[in-house]
């Protein structure tokens, strides 16, 4: 799928009052139930930045735990409604921007990142994704990953799915936890997965850690 056709796609969606059926749909409630768990593995989260907001549906869940929270979505129309929706907390930092630009002056110890790289036209681009990501990731930090699998993803026209980006982001990171959530349509199975960077030692001055 074009780049053209994915935003043509997303905006069409975004017209709808409930796209994607994110607040009335069983399979969906539970998809972000158990992101929200994995989320909040490890409690309270002091900078978090979730990637692909939507229409803010899980943005409203996550943003009462975190100190501060970046959201950032390729569609403006996105923020627009994730802003609308969760205007009444002012620690939530906004951005229209795809994760392949997006850069921060600070790590964030939660990156949350769910039903998005599949739309990146080709792996060499996913890659470029998740290296910019785990850049961001503080030592110790966690990402919470969610997609729906590999041969649902080819089917609707992309490249990859959850097996493929999961493959790639141990690489980096260390796979913590992994759960599958199934619906009653062929459509509703994807995989989320909590991935930690691993501490790096500090190193004193004798070159000893």
């Amino acid at each position: 799928m074009s780049v053209d056709n994915t935003y043509q796609s997303l905006e069409r969606e975004l017209a709808n009052d409930d796209p994607w059926r994110l607040d009335d749909n069983p399979f969906e409630r539970e998809r972000h139930t158990q992101l929200l768990r994995l989320s909040l593995s490890s409690g309270a989260v002091s900078n978090g930045l979730e990637i692909g907001c939507a229409a803010g549906a899980f943005t409203e869940k996550l943003a009462p735990h975190c100190k501060r929270l970046t959201v950032i979505d390729v569609m403006p129309r996105a923020i627009g409604r994730a802003c609308q929706r969760t205007k009444r907390w002012s620690h939530i930092s906004w951005a229209a921007t795809d994760i392949l630009q997006f850069s921060a002056a600070e790590l964030f110890d939660l990156i949350v990142v769910a039903e998005v790289l599949y739309y990146l036209e080709d792996l060499t681009r996913m890659r470029t994704a998740i290296d910019n990501m785990v850049k961001m990731l503080a030592p110790g930090g966690h990402l919470v990953f969610g997609s729906a699998r590999d041969a649902t993803c080819r089917r609707w026209g992309h490249v990859a799915g959850a097996e493929t980006v999961i493959t790639i982001l141990t690489e980096a990171l260390t796979e913590v936890e992994r759960v599958q959530c199934q619906g009653q349509s062929a459509d509703e199975d994807c995989l989320l997965a909590r991935f930690r960077n691993p501490e790096r030692s500090s190193i004193r001055p004798n070159g000893r850690a």
